[in-house]
């Protein structure tokens, strides 16, 4: 007789996550046994008790995470021993796939079609890259003179506290974890406290893996309590931390107060994506802009949310544009057709539709959108929503929305819309789209962004770096540069006598 296989309402149904801390190898309460209460932005179903960690947490989690280190039992496990034991770690992810993804999907709010053939495998395929790249980065012998071998060597800083934010739980802790665990390192991650199930989840996988107890402990909580203890802790050798700039600030004082501890801020962004008159295809244009911008409901820091569009053809792009509204408007997202699905609590609902309102109150034409969708549901959806006569200095185009919100602002000429796309403290990502090759260099070498995309937006790859220019942090995170984050460079000089 044939089997049917449960619908993914039925698989969350029968769901039952586990919220508590894992440190040292070991799933466990919080010290005072505190917990909070998460619910799903689906419909706000109580998803279970999550342990409240605090700086008790945190504690025993870097000192197991330090005596890890200490002992050698990961850190001095030769490159190709700690590639093999990461590989398993990628595969127990993939194998694991529709339960990471439903937990992804019913945390934050992401359709479950997204969180299965994207996060996912994004975060296996960043375990699995940085495992094959760590035994084929050698070190350097400096060109000294012949009574000198100086050697430079990379080794490991010790104990990493990782915090993520809860717009791509699983990809932004890979980012962290793949550089930081293939050099040799010991990791402390704290998750938002608004997705924590899926960093807990990794965790466990790991040691199924045969990564060793302490070398990946997870606490989670909430920012000024388990986030502020691990920023704070004297033992903690570095932060990598994403998330908002505000929160950003917080990381470099926290440091100060401390230990000087390294800090790495990937923050927040207002992209700006400049359309010329020259570019022919402007439907194409239109169609990478609504995808980039309406994906994960507009939650990314590198979501175009500043469109730049010549006058000559503002009228046009902003039809064509406004056309594809309707192919992204907010469903249930645990079904399979779903493209746009729940923003991640009420807290981000009014956030978002208080930019919205602020857009109207100061000029701006809501072309399309503008309204909170499905509250029948209890969850927390939004139209997804375009302004055209936007103003540069308006609120919506200087500030970070993290909702599927976008502004167009037209400009006259090529000088002033680099004017326009650099008129913000933020530096992440920006696109041009131009049919000549001079002009798009030209542009492109005159934004200050961390990444420029040319004729098209949402091309990635593990590869590349990531990271952004002023306000939007330092460091990068994927490819071969994010090992840099993760250690120390030591100079061994040698004296050789004749």
């Amino acid at each position: 007789m044939a089997t049917t296989t449960p619908s993914w309402a039925e698989r969350a149904a029968a769901l039952v996550p586990d919220g508590r801390c894992l440190i040292d190898g070991q799933r466990r309460d919080a010290a005072n046994g505190a917990t909070f209460a998460k619910h799903s932005p689906i419909d706000a179903r109580l998803l279970g008790a999550v342990a409240r960690g605090q700086a008790a947490d945190i504690d025993a989690a870097v000192a197991s995470a330090r005596a890890a280190f200490e002992d050698g039992r990961w850190a001095r496990r030769a490159p190709a021993a700690r590639k093999k034991v990461l590989q398993a770690f990628a595969d127990k992810i993939l194998a694991a796939k529709d339960e990471l993804a439903l937990l992804e999907t019913l945390d934050m709010g992401k359709p479950i079609q997204f969180a299965r053939t994207m996060d996912v495998p994004a975060a296996a395929r960043c375990i699995q890259w940085y495992a094959e790249a760590i035994d084929k980065v050698y070190d350097e012998i400096a060109p000294t003179g012949p009574n000198a071998l100086a050697l430079i060597t990379r080794e490991a800083m010790g104990v990493i506290g990782c915090i993520v934010p809860w717009n791509y739980p699983m990809i932004m802790a890979a980012w962290k974890l793949g550089p930081a665990l293939a050099t040799g390192n010991s990791v402390v991650l704290k998750p938002s406290e608004k997705s924590p199930y899926t960093a807990l989840r990794l965790a466990e996988l790991a040691i199924e893996a045969g990564l060793p107890p302490g070398v990946f402990n997870v606490v989670p909580g909430f920012g000024h309590e388990a986030g502020e203890a691990l920023a704070l802790h004297p033992q903690v050798d570095a932060i990598g931390f994403t998330g908002s700039t505000r929160t950003g600030r917080r990381m470099l004082d926290y440091a100060a107060r401390s230990n000087l501890k390294r800090v790495y801020n990937e923050l927040g962004g207002k992209s700006a994506f400049l359309v010329f008159p020259d570019f022919e295809d402007l439907p194409r244009a239109a169609k990478t802009l609504a995808e980039s911008m309406f994906f994960n409901q507009g939650e990314s820091c590198n979501a175009p949310s500043r469109v730049l569009v010549h006058e000559d053809i503002a009228d046009r792009f902003v039809e064509l544009l406004a056309s594809h509204a309707p192919a992204w408007q907010p469903a249930d997202p645990l079904a399979p057709s779903t493209v746009m699905g729940a923003l991640v609590d009420e807290t981000q609902l009014r956030t978002v539709l208080g930019y919205i309102d602020a857009g109207r109150e100061q000029g701006a034409r809501c072309v399309v959108g503008g309204h909170q969708a499905r509250a029948e549901t209890g969850g927390y959806y939004v139209e997804p929503t375009v302004f055209d006569g936007v103003d540069p200095a308006m609120k919506i185009a200087q500030e970070e929305i993290f909702g599927p919100v976008t502004s167009v602002i037209r400009f006259k000429d090529e000088a002033q819309a680099i004017a326009i796309a650099n008129g913000t403290p933020y530096g992440l990502q920006a696109s041009v789209w131009s049919d000549h090759l001079n002009r798009a260099h030209r542009v492109a070498r005159a934004l200050r962004a961390g990444t420029v995309h040319v004729n098209q937006y949402d091309e990635d790859d593990i590869t590349v770096p990531f990271g952004g220019y002023k306000q939007s942090g330092n460091g990068r995170d994927k490819s071969l540069h994010a090992f840099d984050k993760y250690t120390e460079l030591k100079t061994t000089w040698v004296r050789i006598d004749d």
